[in-house]
């Protein structure tokens, strides 16, 4: 038995997210499907974290096993891409790795990025691709909430009630916030993440950017750890997962 990781990008918009669902199509059967048809046997697909409906992925990992060694990896690749073409999902990789690895059990660190488009105008190319927020965000602000949120330990008031996390406790490594012309890119790092936690702190960071909260009240819903002090999360069409780090 063979282990493989490989390395997916994909736009989510059309998707009910990266897990197998009844409801909709999937990232992860999508490509178990492909598979099966390349290799010729029932495939499983492990990603390294799930990705709701909406959310896209620029550096997405997964893993599968199959009794098959892949000796081309290039015509491979290739071959899963001829048929995810026109379903805007792309294998950007794929390693040979040992079979202990486990893509989302081996993840030591993950990367989320989120980006607002902050101007009067529509999007046109980053349509579903980005929350457009035309009052003009207190970057200063938000950074220094970022700095809060960095310092944090409990979670809880982030975490969705469908959480099935045992602990609400994480150390938030990267809270980052930039920049360039309209365009603001918010950047979190940590080993794991709770269901709809990045999406609820760019909501509560966007408050503070429009200065419907001042530092005070954005630091005391956090204290408060109660999900209904926290400001509606920011919608999915604007998060990334970028990097899995083993």
């Amino acid at each position: 038995m063979f282990t493989y990781q490989i390395l997916i990008e994909y736009d989510g918009s059309n998707y009910v997210g990266w897990q197998k669902q009844h409801n909709g199509n999937s990232i992860q059967e999508t490509i178990e499907k492909i598979l099966k048809k390349i290799l010729k046997q029932k495939v499983l697909v492990y990603g390294s974290g799930r990705t709701d409906a909406g959310v896209h992925a620029i550096e997405q990992s997964a893993h599968f096993q199959t009794n098959t060694n892949i000796k081309d990896r290039y015509k491979f690749i290739n071959s899963i891409n001829y048929f995810l073409n026109k379903k805007k999902i792309s294998i950007l990789s794929i390693k040979k790795r040992g079979i202990d690895f486990h893509a989302r059990f081996s993840a030591k660190k993950r990367t989320y990025e989120y980006i607002i488009i902050n101007r009067t105008a529509p999007l046109s190319l980053n349509y579903k691709r980005a929350w457009h927020v035309k009052k003009k965000l207190n970057i200063a602000l938000m950074k220094r909430g970022a700095e809060i949120l960095k310092k944090n330990k409990d979670f809880s008031i982030f975490r969705s009630s469908n959480c099935e996390a045992k602990t609400a406790v994480r150390t938030l490594e990267k809270a980052k916030i930039i920049k360039v012309r309209d365009r603001i890119t918010l950047v979190f790092s940590s080993k794991s993440f709770l269901q709809n936690q990045v999406r609820s702190m760019v909501g509560c960071l966007k408050y503070l950017g429009e200065k419907k909260w001042n530092l005070l009240k954005f630091n005391n819903a956090i204290k408060s750890k109660l999900r209904k002090n926290c400001a509606p999360p920011a919608p999915a069409c604007g998060l990334y997962l970028s990097k899995i780090k083993y």
